[in-house]
């Protein structure tokens, strides 16, 4: 189980920015023990695609509250892989997550028969989400290579690094790889830095002097966007 309450606020840069960036606080950083690895991501939704119009909705006109039903691997998973099936709310600004670790044949019994993968509050959380949004089914991929930093003087401050970003609307199961239809067609990265308490100034100080920017992105909204243009 797993549970965190943070802000996370996003920036697109290209390499010279995040190779400046980290020159200049990667003294303050240790790498995430995992390194680099490739993000797969399966969001489920309606039919209707109701969560992902609520996350549109919410990107454009500022609206205060949205929240996601995904599954997540780190890598295309095995049988004996670790998969992840989180509920992600988001309210002001803040990012409340809720986790479970399971196995791929827990989950696959789960979302097909409704047999939970365990006994706990986290997962009652995910079930009643689940079925408020009856049965909610996959609708969109999402993949990335990233790499992770964590605060040596801060433990609850990250940062990460997405590149390579990508998405596909069909074929919407691990086993077909982790290939789709790129996001930029440059190299852009994007930023992502989660904190659970104020930016320390040096941080700020960085992005100011860079010009690194914070932008309202969500990787969902724009695969829809992007999927029905």
């Amino acid at each position: 189980m797993f549970t965190f309450r943070r802000k996370e606020n996003k920036y697109l840069i290209t390499p010279k920015q995040q190779e400046a960036l980290f020159a200049l606080i990667g003294e303050h950083f240790t790498d995430d023990p995992y390194d680099e690895s490739t993000v797969c991501n399966i969001y489920l939704d309606k039919p209707s695609h109701f969560l992902i119009g609520e996350s549109i909705d919410v990107t454009e006109e500022g609206r205060p509250y949205k929240e996601k039903l995904r599954i997540r691997t780190y890598g295309i998973p095995s049988e004996d892989s670790k998969v992840f099936l989180e509920l992600k709310k988001k309210y002001k600004g803040i990012v409340y997550k809720r986790r479970i670790q399971t196995t791929p044949a827990k989950l696959d019994d789960y979302l097909d028969s409704g047999v939970c993968p365990e006994e706990s509050q986290i997962m009652r959380e995910i079930d009643f989400a689940m079925k408020r949004y009856e049965w909610p089914k996959p609708s969109i991929m999402i993949f990335y290579e990233r790499k992770g930093y964590f605060g040596k003087e801060d433990d609850t401050l990250r940062i990460t690094v997405d590149r390579n970003t990508r998405y596909r609307t069909d074929d919407l199961s691990f086993e077909y790889g982790s290939g789709g239809r790129l996001f930029f067609r440059d190299d852009t990265r994007i930023l992502e830095i989660k904190a659970v308490n104020a930016y320390p100034l040096w941080l700020v100080e960085a992005l100011n002097s860079l010009g690194i920017r914070k932008k309202t992105f969500s990787k969902v909204a724009t695969a829809f966007r992007m999927d029905a243009a």
